[in-house]
């Protein structure tokens, strides 16, 4: 069967290491795509035995262990490569798959591929490192943009300084044909926001 994942002698060689470290027969490592297509694009590793299986797996034998890549994520691996570079502290490891993170839309995406693109791209990194998210509820035909915001973001304090400065102005300058920027979100509704809302303090008698 053709190889359309190369793993490099040095990776092999680790993780038929930590393979045997385990000490269960047939014990093989997994692999599947996060979040493909988009730029927050990742891969996830882990042990399995036979029973975790599903059977349709692309399977690469390696040396002393196999490595199988779930079906869904085989199209956005094609051409992977991983491998490990070793180091007193231990070393690291890498995998490059040219086809993970998709690629920016053209000249001839449509609005709605354009605004998602930057939200995933610019945006979403950002409110991540707050424990907030953000996705696309629509985009009207006079190019307003409505988002939803969850986590960190959902009822949060300074949500409004947020779409306002931040998420707003990015979305205007890269993409000229949006007009607006607005929030569907409920916020009195949150959980866990990243900064609580004040109270509204009452009014007083004149």
């Amino acid at each position: 069967m053709e190889r359309m994942i190369e793993m490099t002698p040095a990776a092999q060689r680790h993780f038929r290491k930590l393979v045997e470290q385990q000490g269960i027969a047939d014990l093989g490592i997994r692999l599947r795509a996060v979040r493909p297509g988009t730029p927050a694009g990742d891969c996830e590793l882990g042990f399995c035995e036979p029973s975790d299986l599903a059977g349709d797996e692309w399977e690469v034998e390696c040396a002393g262990f196999s490595l199988f890549v779930e079906a869904s994520s085989v199209p956005w691996l094609d051409g992977a490569e991983i491998d490990f570079d070793s180091s007193p502290t231990g070393g690291q490891l890498s995998i490059r798959a040219p086809a993970l993170r998709g690629s920016p839309p053209g000249d001839g995406a449509s609005l709605v591929e354009r605004v998602r693109y930057v939200l995933e791209a610019e945006i979403a990194p950002g409110l991540a490192m707050h424990g907030g998210r953000v996705s696309l509820v629509e985009v009207t035909a006079d190019g307003v943009v409505v988002l939803q915001f969850g986590g960190g973001c959902h009822g949060c304090g300074m949500v409004d300084v947020t779409l306002r400065n931040g998420v707003e102005r990015t979305l205007r300058e890269r993409i000229p044909e949006v007009s607006a920027v607005r929030d569907a979100t409920d916020h009195a509704t949150g959980h866990k926001p990243y900064y609580s809302r004040s109270p509204v303090p009452p009014k007083t008698m004149p």
